[in-house]
């Protein structure tokens, strides 16, 4: 056993020798996970055994996901499971949910695919108690994942998850369509750091020669799965709104878009054009 104190120095020593952004803060992240605590439990340890957190701590040195370790990320305020399935949630997607509320829509209906984690649809669904949600995946992985997280935050009656490419299962028209498509370059994919590139799921980041597939496929089937006065709210990529607005408009939509913290246009609204 060694001190508490001397466990978060070595872990956050480690962290930052091998490249890791704030080695302190993921270091008590790290050992909480690891001791099945959070940071009060963390606090009142006097001292730990080093081989309880060696194994997660190798994990993370090797650049493996925090979120994939822990087995959790937050949400909009919600905790998700998660799994090398799916995509980490991300605070840059909260900026759909923001949009969806800033549009002033009160959904009955939420399509979302993608889904993943289920992380969009269900923090929709939590903020319009109203809406019933459905949420499409091509990985079955990743639907048990995010069936499992509506079932924990109490949504689970009001969403429904299957596997299928798109909306290619589906019937029937949505109020509300979201999706966080994969949109990275091919050629940049590998440039990614490496918690990304080399753990989370390909599928669900590579948007082809340009980037732009998976908007190709999606906007050409809104006409038949969004519901008139609906609105579809989609994930971009840096610089891609002017091809994401071509691509609206080409099919009939109105595009108009909404920032995130950085200034990035990250959320595309499209709406059919009256």
């Amino acid at each position: 056993m060694i001190p508490t104190a001397d466990a978060l120095a070595d872990i956050t020593a480690r962290l930052k020798a091998a490249g890791i952004e704030e080695p302190r803060r993921e270091a008590r992240l790290l050992l909480a996970a690891a001791l099945n605590t959070n940071a009060a439990g963390l606090v009142a340890r006097d001292a730990v055994d080093p081989a309880a957190y060696a194994q997660a701590l190798a994990r993370r040195v090797a650049r493996e996901p925090l979120a994939y370790i822990t087995g959790h990320k937050e949400f909009w305020g919600l905790e998700f499971a998660t799994s090398p399935a799916t995509l980490i949630p991300r605070p840059d997607t909260e900026t759909l949910v923001e949009a969806v509320l800033e549009s002033g829509l009160t959904p009955r209906t939420v399509l979302d695919l993608g889904t993943g984690t289920g992380c969009l649809l269900l923090a929709v669904l939590h903020e319009f108690p109203q809406a019933f949600g459905v949420g499409v995946d091509i990985n079955p992985a990743a639907v048990a994942l995010a069936a499992r997280n509506a079932r924990a935050l109490g949504l689970g009656r009001r969403a429904a998850f299957l596997a299928a490419s798109w909306a290619s299962a589906l019937a029937g028209k949505f109020g509300l369509i979201l999706s966080n498509p994969p949109y990275i370059e091919h050629a940049d994919v590998a440039e990614l750091m490496p918690e990304v590139a080399k753990y989370e799921p390909l599928a669900a980041l590579d948007g082809g020669a340009d980037g732009l597939d998976a908007y190709r496929t999606i906007i050409a089937t809104l006409p038949h799965i969004l519901a008139p006065g609906g609105l579809a709210v989609l994930e971009l990529g840096a610089g891609q709104a002017i091809y994401v607005a071509r691509l609206a408009a080409a099919a009939g939509f109105s595009c108009r878009f909404r920032a995130d913290l950085a200034g990035i246009e990250r959320a595309a609204l499209l709406s059919f054009c009256k």
